[in-house]
């Protein structure tokens, strides 16, 4: 069993930043791709970006390339992620995710996730 803890939500003003953090409780953290998703209300929980265990091999949703970094510190057992030039479409709960696998080529399908955090609410305003 996973455990996943998200912190540093909160209100940005629209090109802000912030910085997402997802605290695991497991000593195989490497052995997981974790992911992060955000649902808005009304909108379904939507791939923001995944990084696999070992390598660090990144993917990110179209929308939040450039923008966002996702990076991981497997000796912290934390997986970050960094929000530039946050927009108000970026408002959402963010929820980070885990997998036991290597791979991405399916990373952004939230059922392919067995481990879940129980979410960080992020809101940007105009």
């Amino acid at each position: 069993q996973v455990q996943l803890v998200e912190s540093g939500g909160g209100l940005v003003q629209a090109g802000g930043s912030l910085r997402l953090a997802c605290a695991a409780s497991t000593g195989t953290f490497s052995a997981y791709t974790v992911g992060w998703f955000r649902q808005a209300p009304g909108k379904e929980r939507e791939f923001v970006a995944a990084a696999t265990g070992r390598d660090s091999f990144t993917r990110y949703a179209d929308s939040v390339k450039g923008r966002f970094t996702i990076s991981r510190d497997n000796a912290k057992n934390t997986v970050y992620l960094h929000m530039d030039s946050l927009k108000p479409d970026d408002t959402a709960e963010y929820y980070c995710a885990a997998y036991q696998s290597a791979s991405l080529v399916r990373a952004t399908m939230p059922r392919l996730y067995r481990y879940w955090g129980q979410g960080t609410q992020v809101t940007v305003s105009s």
